[in-house]
């Protein structure tokens, strides 16, 4: 019987800001693009004399190569040649490691795909997840998110605590004589993080129709009676990971209408919760939150200004990026494992009347699951 074929080499050539799968496989954080590869179990950077020495302190690598060396053995076997890039360092390690062929993931820079491939590499490119493990987290992982969690309450307190301190006069809300805008609440916000151990970044501090956008950041002053919403999804400075909690919040009295949209959605997250397992189907969970919409009126449609009611998926995975594997929204038809990590984030929104968001983290469990974010509810602030 013939001997099974080598799995191809996994190769990545990007920061680890931009690729999370690359900070996933060293444990190292770089914030220039390098050369890493995996093959047959056994984890290679090649980094730069600045990054050398960290690396072999703190990552996880298995073999590290300094650049450098590299460079210099290629320029000997042609010195006249143009310098030697990464193209040429990857080829020369192919040869010396005899490994015959790369799979690259699907945002792995084309131009260098292309000379790769011109210097005689068969390099495929991936289709769908290249480490799937991600998507299964471990107790210390879950751990990781439910601090990332915890530095995201303490901007909500933050937050919570200005918009407690300011007065209505009119249509405006002062803090200290001054008008309360989405800025002041986010600078907060992001302080309160910092303090925590966590960086916020893009933080969602969003009034009145603005909140009606999902992804607006929201500007300008805040408004009595009009629903804020506030999305805050650090990442824990210690350990990469992101916490991800969504609360809505009004200043003064709320109306009748108001009252039956937060309502809504917050039957609809529980609803969600109650289906909520290893082995569900992300859809049929989204669907239960549709369901509470669809039974209270909530009507979703495209609008020429754009579209009203619950347009967004129920959940996303979450881990050493923001949104990563599974997704739990209308198209998710495969099982959701155990150990997975997902938000539960169901919203409405109606410019006039405003926006609502509600969003917790939960860690999969066979019979259920566990959250690992923790704050209160209440969102009638006087």
């Amino acid at each position: 019987m013939p001997a099974a074929k080598p799995a191809p080499a996994l190769l990545f050539y990007s920061d680890t800001d931009t690729s999370r799968d690359l900070l996933y496989l060293g444990r190292f954080d770089c914030h220039d693009p390098f050369i890493a590869f995996s093959h047959r179990g056994k984890k290679t950077a090649v980094l730069n004399a600045l990054e050398y020495g960290r690396g072999l302190k703190e990552s996880a690598f298995d073999e590290i190569l300094a650049l450098e060396p590299l460079g210099a053995e290629l320029r000997k076997l042609n010195p006249s040649g143009p310098r030697p890039a990464a193209a040429d360092i990857i080829a020369r390690l192919a040869a010396r490691k005899r490994i015959p062929a790369f799979t690259v993931p699907d945002d792995f820079p084309a131009g260098l795909l292309e000379r790769l491939r011109a210097r005689g590499l068969t390099v495929t490119v991936a289709e769908g997840l290249v480490l799937p493990e991600r998507e299964i987290k471990t107790a210390r992982e879950a751990a990781a998110i439910r601090a990332g969690n915890r530095v995201a309450t303490a901007g909500f307190l933050a937050a919570e605590d200005l918009l407690r301190r300011a007065k209505i006069s009119g249509r405006k809300l002062l803090l200290d004589g001054t008008v309360l805008t989405s800025e002041r609440v986010r600078l907060a916000i992001e302080i309160a993080c910092l303090e925590a151990g966590g960086l916020a970044l893009d933080t969602i501090v969003a009034g009145g129709d603005q909140a009606c956008d999902p992804h607006c950041r929201g500007t300008g002053p805040l408004r009595p009676q009009e629903l804020i919403i506030i999305d805050i999804f650090p990442r824990h400075t210690a350990t990469g990971y992101h916490g991800d909690m969504t609360r809505t919040y009004l200043k003064g009295r709320a109306n009748d209408a108001q009252r039956a949209l937060v309502d809504a959605v917050a039957t609809a997250q529980k609803a969600a919760r109650k289906v909520l397992r290893a082995g569900a189907i992300g859809s049929a969970v989204h669907q239960e939150c549709v369901k509470v919409f669809t039974a209270r009126g909530y009507e979703t449609k495209a609008t020429p200004t754009g579209s009203v009611g619950f347009f967004h998926g129920t959940g996303h995975g979450l881990g050493l990026a923001v949104h990563e594997a599974p997704r739990v929204n209308s198209v998710a038809h495969e099982p959701l494992k155990a150990g997975a990590v997902v938000t539960i984030e169901p919203g409405l929104y109606y410019p006039g009347l405003g926006g609502c968001r509600i969003e917790d983290v939960a860690w999969l469990t066979e019979t259920g699951h566990t959250l690992l974010s923790k704050h209160p509810y209440a969102w009638e602030l006087a």
